[in-house]
């Protein structure tokens, strides 16, 4: 899964990477430990599925899918990650596979794995690392986006319409798979036109390439400090030396 990650760039620098059209009215905080219900970026296509009528919008939403037909938000809490591998069926998620597609951008992600005895320590703990692309690029996580609507308000209020995001994972290859068995899946530049289109046609999971995002990855050991979601800073992606014994 991915429950944590870091998401440190300038609004302008997503703006810029991903050919957004509106950005944000109220930019985000710099945040080295995003944690399920924060408010985070999603580049998200909406209008009709010809580029004329497209807008490439840095939304905030809240990280945990909410359906569109959830009787209370809360399940946006278990919702934070959605498999690629059953998204399309899941009556969650198929909606949204289908039409509302999204990237969320990020510098790299928490995983933590547990090391054991047999991997020379004298009792299991729980080691954290950061995993990010190798050349310091953005981690262009594949996403889903659902708009819920609080009953209780009027259509017209502007809290009427909560957006919502899931990351989706899928089977973690290479090193990534010792360290934990899944990972976000990772879109490449030349797929991220179609995977934003809410217009497009074919199937897409045609234009991923997770075994190909793995390879690209590196991961190193971090302190425990981001365990906690009350620290925050750029201390949390720092390697520290790898503790055995």
């Amino acid at each position: 899964m991915c429950g944590r990650y870091a998401s440190a760039k300038e609004p302008a620098e997503l703006i810029e990477e991903f050919g957004v059209t509106h950005g944000p009215e109220t930019p985000l905080a710099p945040d080295f430990n995003v944690a399920p219900t924060k408010q985070v970026y999603a580049v998200l296509d909406r209008g009709a599925g010809t580029d004329g009528d497209r807008e490439r919008l840095l939304a905030e939403v809240r990280w945990g899918l909410v359906p569109s037909w959830a009787k209370d938000p809360k399940i946006g809490s278990r919702m934070i990650n959605a498999r690629l591998e059953t998204a399309a069926v899941k009556p969650a998620f198929r909606s949204a596979w289908a039409r509302r597609r999204a990237l969320l951008p990020a510098d790299g992600y928490y995983e933590w794995h547990t090391a054991s005895a047999v991997e020379g320590v004298s009792r299991p703990r729980k080691q954290p690392y950061f995993i990010h692309l190798g050349d310091g690029g953005t981690l262009a996580m594949a996403g889903l986006y659902e708009l819920w609507r609080d009953p209780s308000k009027d259509p017209d209020h502007p809290e009427s319409w909560l957006w919502t995001a899931t990351v989706l994972t899928t089977t973690a290859t290479d090193g990534l798979g010792r360290i934990h068995d899944r990972m976000p899946v990772h879109v490449f530049a030349e797929q991220r036109d179609d995977w934003l289109d809410p217009g497009f046609t074919g199937d897409p999971g045609t234009l991923l390439e997770p075994a190909a995002a793995a390879a690209r990855m590196v991961a190193y050991p971090v302190s425990s400090l981001v365990n906690s979601v009350r620290n925050n800073g750029p201390e949390l992606t720092a390697p520290i030396p790898l503790v055995t014994g």
